[in-house]
C-alpha cells in the first residue's frame, strides 16, 4: 500500500492526531527534510517505535503493550508517527493463544486510534482469544477510535483513573487533490455527529461517494462494538457512537468500560482469579446518564436490562440493580421512570410515524399518487417498501398498455401462396435429361436414370 493511499483512506482516530500525521507527511511528500527532533518536541515523546512483544508476568499473565497510532505495518509510517502495527499485534495475540505458558492476557493500550486497515483483523483475533483464554483491556491514558474497536473485543475493559479518555467511535476520511503543495485544499468526510465536519474542494458527486464509503465503515465499526460489548447496534448508536471522547466516569456511565483498574492490579486479579474474566462483560448504562430514547421498544429493553446507579463500579461495589429489584425496593421511583419513559416513547413514536409518512411520500411517481397516499397512511409501509410497490405498479401499467396496443392493432394480411417447385414437373425432368444426354453423349433414358427420374 502506498503512503498516499494510507493517508487519504478512512481513519478511526482522534481528529487532531490525524491532522498531525498529515502535516508531517505533507512535508515529506513535498521533499522537505523531516526534522525528527522538532516532531518529538511537538509531540512530547520520542518517535522510536520498536514493536513490543508480550511479556509474561506473574501467574502466566501476558501483557501486550500497544502504544501510539495504529497502522497496518511497522514501517516508515509507524517509525515517524510512532505507533502500533496492527499486523504484528495480531500475530502477538495469535501467538499468546497458542502459548501454553499464557493463561490470560492484559492488553495495555494507549492509542488515539489509526487507520481502519488491519483494525478489524486485530479485533477479530482478540475476540477469538477471549473465547479460549481470559483477555482484558486496560488503558491508562487513551483508548479511542480504532484502539477502542480492537480493545473492546476483550472480555472486559478498564480504565486506570478518572482522567482517562475513551471513545471517539467514528470514521473520518480526507480528500486532498494536491497533498504535496504548501496549501493543499482538503475536504473531510466523517461519520459520527461530533467527529469534526469541515468543507473543502470536492465535487458533490465525489463527496457523496466518499460519504457512502465512510458511512459503511462506520456501520461496520458500530456492529463490531455492539457484538464485542454484548449489546445492540442501536444501543451503541444511542449511548456510545456519536464520535465524542468520554472521560473516566463518563465512559463508565456510557457502557464503554466496565470499571477502573491499573495494568498491575489487573495482572494480579487475572493471576489469582482468571475464571472471573472468562466470560464477556455486557455494556451497562448508568440510569442517571441515559439520554432520551429514540424508540419505545429500545426504552423498554434498556429498562428491563441491568441498571447501574451513577458513580458505581460493578467490580468493586457489586451494586448492579435489575428491573425487578428496582420495582420492588423503589416502587415510587420505578413508577416515575416508567411514566417518563412512556412519554418519551410516545413522542418518539409520533416522530417516527411522521418521518415514515414523509419517506413514503418521497416515492411518488406520476400516475401513482393514489397508491402512494394509501401506503402513507397504512401505518406500516416504509419508504423502501413504498418504492418497490410503486415500481411494481408502474411495471404493471406498462405491461397493460402494451397488451392494449396489441389488441388494437389491425389483423395481419395473409401471405401469398409460395410458388410451386417446378423443378420436379415431367417437362422439367425431360428437359434436364435431354441436356445431360447431349452433354455426355448418352441416351435420354440413360440420362433419366442418372438423374434419378427413371
Amino acid at each position: 500500500m502506498k503512503l498516499l493511499d494510507l493517508l487519504t483512506s478512512a481513519w478511526a482516530i482522534v481528529p487532531d492526531q490525524l491532522r498531525e500525521i498529515q502535516t508531517i507527511y505533507a512535508a515529506h511528500l513535498r521533499g522537505d527534510k523531516i526534522d525528527i527532533d522538532a516532531i518529538e518536541a511537538r509531540l512530547g515523546r520520542p518517535l522510536a517505535n520498536e514493536q513490543q512483544d508480550y511479556q509474561i508476568r506473574q501467574g502466566g499473565v501476558a501483557v501486550l503493550t500497544l502504544d501510539g497510532i495504529m497502522a497496518p505495518k511497522a514501517n516508515l509510517f509507524t517509525r515517524i508517527s510512532g505507533g502500533v502495527s496492527t499486523q504484528l499485534a495480531t500475530l502477538q495475540i495469535e501467538s499468546a493463544m497458542a502459548d501454553p505458558r499464557v493463561i490470560a492476557m492484559v492488553l495495555a493500550i494507549d492509542s488515539p486510534g489509526g487507520s481502519v486497515f488491519g483494525t478489524p483483523e486485530l479485533a477479530a483475533s482478540v475476540f477469538d482469544m477471549a473465547k479460549i483464554k481470559p483477555i482484558v483491556t486496560v488503558t491508562e491514558a487513551t483508548l479511542a477510535s480504532a484502539a477502542y474497536w480492537a480493545g473492546s473485543a476483550a472480555n472486559a475493559i478498564y480504565a486506570s483513573g478518572p482522567t482517562v479518555q475513551i471513545g471517539s467511535i467514528g470514521v473520518v476520511a480526507t480528500h486532498n487533490y494536491n497533498p504535496s503543495a504548501e496549501r493543499g485544499v482538503t475536504t473531510e468526510i466523517t461519520a459520527g455527529k461530533y467527529k469534526r465536519i469541515t468543507s473543502g474542494a470536492l465535487s458533490e458527486e465525489g463527496k457523496a461517494y466518499m460519504q457512502d464509503q465512510v458511512d459503511h465503515l462506520y456501520s461496520v465499526f458500530v456492529d463490531a462494538v455492539a457484538t464485542q460489548r454484548g449489546t445492540t447496534a442501536n444501543a451503541v448508536l444511542e449511548h456510545m457512537a456519536d464520535g465524542k471522547v468520554f472521560i473516566g466516569q463518563q465512559a463508565l456511565d456510557r457502557g464503554l468500560i466496565d470499571g477502573f483498574a491499573t495494568v498491575d492490579s489487573m495482572v494480579e486479579q487475572l493471576a489469582t482469579h482468571p475464571a472471573k474474566f472468562s466470560k464477556r462483560r455486557q455494556a451497562v448504562f448508568a440510569l442517571g446518564s441515559l439520554p432520551p430514547q429514540s424508540a419505545g421498544a429500545q426504552t423498554v429493553a434498556t429498562l428491563a436490562g441491568p441498571v447501574l446507579p451513577k458513580n458505581s463500579n460493578p467490580e468493586t461495589k457489586g451494586s448492579v440493580m435489575d428491573r425487578a429489584t428496582l420495582e420492588q425496593q423503589h416502587p415510587a421511583l420505578f413508577a416515575q421512570l416508567q411514566a417518563e419513559f412512556s412519554a418519551q416513547a410516545s413522542a418518539a413514536g409520533a416522530a417516527d410515524e411522521r418521518q415514515r409518512i414523509t419517506d413514503v411520500r418521497a416515492q411518488t411517481l406520476p400516475g401513482h399518487e393514489a397508491l402512494v397516499e394509501a401506503l402513507a397512511f397504512d401505518s406500516k409501509t416504509t419508504g423502501p417498501e413504498a418504492a418497490m410497490a410503486v415500481m411494481a405498479a408502474e411495471r404493471a401499467r406498462i405491461a397493460g398498455a402494451a397488451a392494449a396496443h396489441a389488441a388494437d392493432a389491425p389483423a395481419a394480411v395473409p401471405h401469398a401462396a409460395a410458388p410451386s417447385d417446378t423443378a420436379k414437373t415431367p417437362a422439367a425432368q425431360a428437359a434436364q435429361a435431354q441436356a445431360l444426354a447431349k452433354n455426355k453423349g448418352i441416351s435420354v433414358v440413360a440420362a433419366l436414370k442418372e438423374l434419378g427420374y427413371a
